[in-house]
C-alpha cells in the first residue's frame, strides 16, 4: 500500500499560499495632529500563539532582544476528512509525457480535507490592534477566494475559499510591572485541502472496436462494428489532437 513514496506538497503550499494574503500588513504611527511619523510593516511568522506569548514575556537583557510588536503568527488549528466533499474513485487525471506521445501521467481522485487556520493579531495597543485587524475583514465576506496549483506537474488547480468563521480578542495584561501588554484577536478560518496520490502511468488508447448485437438489416442479418481509431499528436496542453476516424463496417452472421 506505502511502496512506493510520493510527496505533493499540498500541506505546505496551502499554508504558504494562506500565509502570503497578510504578507504586506501595514501599521501608522500619528502625532496628536495626525501626521503620519512612522509606517511599520508587521512580522508574520508561522507559530502558535502561547510560543509567541511566552517569548514576549521572556525576561531579555537588552531592547534589542526583545520581542517587538506589531505582529502576527498563524498555524493549522485542525484537520477534518469532507465527506461532503467526496470525489467520485473513477475521476481520473491525465497528461501527454513530455517526448512521448504514447505514454500519460495518471492521477486518481483526491481526499479532500477541512483544514482550520488560526491567525492571531498581536500589538501593544488597542489602536495598532484595529489597523490590522480593519485591513483584514474587509476583504472577507465571508470568503476570500484563492487559486490553488493542487499538482503543477499535471497542471490542475481548483479555485479555494478561504472563509472567515470568527474573531475574538483577549487583554490579559493586569497592570504589573513585569509582564509586557498584549493585546491578541484569534481569526479563525477555514478551507480545504485536496491530498492526491502519487502519479501513476497509462499508454494511450489508439484502436477500439465495438460489436453491436443487434439487427440493423432484418433481411441481411447484418450486425454493424464501430471502429474508432485515435491519434498520437499532442495538442501541446496535455491531451491529444482531434478529430479521431470512425469506420461503421457490416458482415453477414449467416456465412
Amino acid at each position: 500500500m506505502f511502496e512506493n513514496h510520493f510527496y505533493n506538497e499540498s500541506t505546505r503550499r496551502m499554508v504558504s499560499v494562506f500565509g502570503s494574503i497578510f504578507n504586506d500588513m501595514e501599521v501608522v504611527k500619528k502625532d496628536s495632529a495626525g501626521k503620519i511619523l512612522q509606517k511599520i510593516k508587521v512580522p508574520l511568522g508561522y507559530a502558535p500563539r502561547t510560543k509567541v506569548l511566552a517569548r514576549l514575556n521572556e525576561q531579555t537583557t537588552g531592547p534589542n532582544i526583545a520581542l517587538k510588536l506589531p505582529r502576527m503568527s498563524f498555524e493549522i488549528s485542525s484537520m477534518e476528512y469532507d465527506p461532503n466533499a467526496r470525489v467520485s474513485k473513477h475521476k481520473n487525471y491525465t497528461k501527454v509525457i513530455v517526448g512521448d506521445t504514447l505514454q500519460l501521467n495518471k492521477l486518481g481522485a483526491p481526499a479532500v480535507y477541512k483544514v482550520g487556520f488560526e491567525l492571531n493579531l498581536l500589538a501593544a495597543s488597542q489602536d495598532e490592534a484595529l489597523q490590522i485587524l480593519e485591513q483584514i475583514l474587509p476583504m472577507f465576506q465571508p470568503e476570500y477566494t484563492v487559486t490553488i496549483k493542487d499538482i503543477p506537474t499535471m497542471d490542475i488547480t481548483t479555485d479555494t475559499p478561504i472563509v472567515l468563521e470568527s474573531v475574538t480578542m483577549n487583554d490579559d495584561y493586569e497592570g504589573d510591572l513585569v509582564t509586557r501588554r498584549a493585546i491578541v484577536y484569534t481569526l479563525v478560518f477555514g478551507t480545504r485541502i485536496r491530498y492526491y496520490r502519487g502519479l501513476g502511468k497509462s499508454k494511450q488508447i489508439l484502436n477500439t472496436e465495438v460489436d453491436f448485437s443487434e439487427n440493423v438489416d432484418p433481411t441481411t442479418h447484418k450486425f454493424e462494428t464501430l471502429a474508432i481509431v485515435g491519434t498520437t499528436t499532442s495538442d501541446g496542453a496535455g491531451g491529444f489532437k482531434e478529430p479521431y476516424t470512425e469506420t461503421i463496417n457490416f458482415f453477414d452472421t449467416d456465412v
